[in-house]
């Protein structure tokens, strides 16, 4: 759908140069946000945006520039879109294009490049940003004639969103910015949409994938980031009552269906359930959807759901059979598969007592987890405080988390009963995520609350962003859980390395004098403190907080299974 807030303005649509194209296209896309950060290449833009109705972020740090974006996109399911400068400014972006791409976020990055005349000759501040981008985003361009950028921008926000999506990078030589483009094509824009073919709702394929769920006797579903992505959550949680199987989701499938549904188990992994990963061990049908079996998940592949058939489903064709063979393998988006599955299955329940019995047997395995969970819950540590945060907000918020120790204890703790309220990196574990992301998501959601949940380590790798935050008078509250270390490195030297901590103690500011420095509000929260009254000070106050929570600085995660192991070699708790 065209954008028209530009026109509302009375302005003729007459691009004369190419940054104007750049920025009707925008408009076009119905963009809202652009997060980025000026220089000499990217000029010309920047110089057209001034007088265009765009809301521009100005972050800190080109890294977080893409992260904002990310963030944003996976708020709102909107394609985040990101500028950067040519050299270290593209070169900064490298590392939230990754993140994205891992991820399967939409995102566009516009880069500007040296002149077209001084390309390859070393020139100030060049790269070969296209080149360099190539493996880790689904696209790249780089647009040498002004008349082709209006409709080169408008195909990368096509690319960026659909199918699987990712990012997409269109580089933009400075000349080109300022160069006359002429208006051209379908109603003087030289783009058309191309029409995508919709996923059917019945197939063999889907046929048997019902035929394999409604013959299990101890079937489980495993839901990932797809779902969510695909708006599916509603398909999902229907297919599991229907059909009374239990559900699990993948670190990013988090929050695709309530934690507090009763057919909702945890999630699985290097450090989900235990309970969970046994589930899977001894389950005879797996149920995934929007999922890609990554390494974290399976642990040794051979070892693997070694009793289940496997209906694996998912848009992009190249995960079917990559890590596991399916028995069925069907190449959908989500929320149409499971349309089509669910026309298999009556509204009424098709449970069985054989299903039933095996939901209570998952039920009583799951006993000694959380009876450990509550023993720990008066302590001052990792649950209590994510038990805080829950019980002050409801559950009423979006919480970002960074990478580590902190990620694994927010996503086994914290009740996630919001649609997409977890959004966190799963695939590239990018330290210094969570700050930026959080822009992102409060920027598409002002008057929601969004936390942070970070290590010390990650936090201060964009912790330039406060002066963002504060800028924008963005309403974000920061956990940090400060252990003195970082903290998952910590831990693989613990069980590894014989308990020599190479490198991994780490320093900091005094975090409440860093957030007075910025004009923002913080506190320290040592052991001892009332941590829901820390939480309740924190979410009382607009604006930005920061609460600096001392915890033990040799605390593990738990459980964990090694890398390469399977889930009969998992280690639950201290000398054990």
């Amino acid at each position: 759908m065209e954008n028209t807030a530009f026109n509302n303005l009375n302005i003729e649509y007459k691009p004369r140069t190419g940054s104007e194209a750049l920025c009707e296209a925008l408009l076009d896309e119905g963009v809202e946000h652009l997060f980025g950060y000026p220089g000499g290449a990217i000029m010309p833009f920047y110089d057209t945006l001034y007088d265009y109705p765009l809301k521009h972020v100005l972050v800190r740090h080109e890294q977080a520039a893409a992260h904002a974006a990310d963030g944003y996109s996976r708020a709102t399911g909107k394609v985040g879109v990101c500028i950067a400068t040519s050299g270290p400014g593209a070169t900064n972006l490298v590392t939230g294009l990754a993140t994205a791409q891992m991820d399967s976020v939409p995102l566009v990055a516009i880069t500007g490049q040296v002149g077209r005349p001084a390309m390859g000759k070393d020139s100030f501040q060049e790269t070969n940003v296209m080149g360099m981008t190539l493996p880790f985003t689904k696209h790249s361009f780089l647009v040498e004639d002004p008349d082709e950028l209006y409709p080169t921008l408008r195909r990368a926000f096509e690319i960026a969103r659909s199918g699987r999506p990712g990012p997409v990078l269109v580089d933009v030589p400075k000349d080109v910015q300022l160069a006359a483009c002429a208006a051209s094509g379908e109603n003087g824009r030289g783009y058309r949409r191309l029409r995508e073919a919709e996923a059917p709702l019945s197939s063999p394929a889907l046929e048997a994938a019902a035929t394999l769920l409604r013959r299990a006797r101890k079937p489980l579903i495993l839901a990932g980031h797809g779902v969510t992505i695909s708006g599916a959550e509603k398909e999902l949680r229907l297919l599991a009552e229907r059909t009374g199987t239990p559900v699990v989701t993948t670190l990013l499938g988090i929050s695709a269906i309530p934690e507090d549904h009763p057919l909702y188990l945890g999630w699985p992994g290097m450090h989900g359930a235990a309970s969970v990963n046994r589930a899977i061990d001894q389950a005879d049908l797996l149920f995934a959807v929007g999922m890609r079996f990554d390494d974290r998940i399976t642990g040794a592949v051979g070892k693997f759901a070694p009793n289940a058939k496997i209906v694996h489903i998912d848009v992009d064709p190249s995960e079917l059979g990559k890590v596991v063979k399916p028995t069925v393998g069907i190449a959908a988006d989500a929320r149409p598969a499971l349309r089509g599955v669910l026309g298999h299955f009556e509204e009424t329940s098709s449970d069985s007592p054989e299903r039933a019995g095996w939901r209570e047997a998952l039920a009583e395995s799951q006993r000694p987890e959380k009876a450990r969970e509550d023993a720990a819950r008066g302590e001052h540590g990792p649950i209590r405080i994510m038990d805080a945060i829950n019980d002050v907000t409801g559950g009423d918020v979006r919480l970002v988390t960074d990478v580590g120790q902190h990620q694994m204890w927010a996503a086994q703790f914290f009740e996630f009963t919001k649609r997409n309220s977890h959004i966190t990196s799963g695939g590239l574990g990018t330290m210094g995520f969570a700050l930026p992301a959080a822009m992102g998501v409060a920027f598409a959601y002002p008057d929601e609350n969004v936390w942070v949940v970070a290590g010390d380590g990650g936090f201060q790798m964009n912790l330039q962003e406060l002066a963002t935050i504060r800028d924008f008078g963005l309403n974000i509250n920061v956990a940090i859980l400060n252990n003195g270390y970082l903290g998952m490195v910590r831990q693989w030297q613990h069980f590894f390395h014989n308990d020599r901590y190479s490198q991994t103690p780490i320093t900091g500011p005094e975090y409440p004098q860093l957030a007075r420095s910025y004009g923002l509000d913080a506190r320290a929260v040592e052991p001892g403190d009332d941590i829901e009254d820390a939480v309740r000070w924190a979410q009382e106050r607009r604006g930005c907080t920061i609460l600096d929570f001392r915890i033990d600085p040799e605390a593990n995660v738990y459980p964990m299974i090694p890398s390469g192991m399977s889930v009969n070699e998992t280690i639950e708790e201290d000398g054990v």
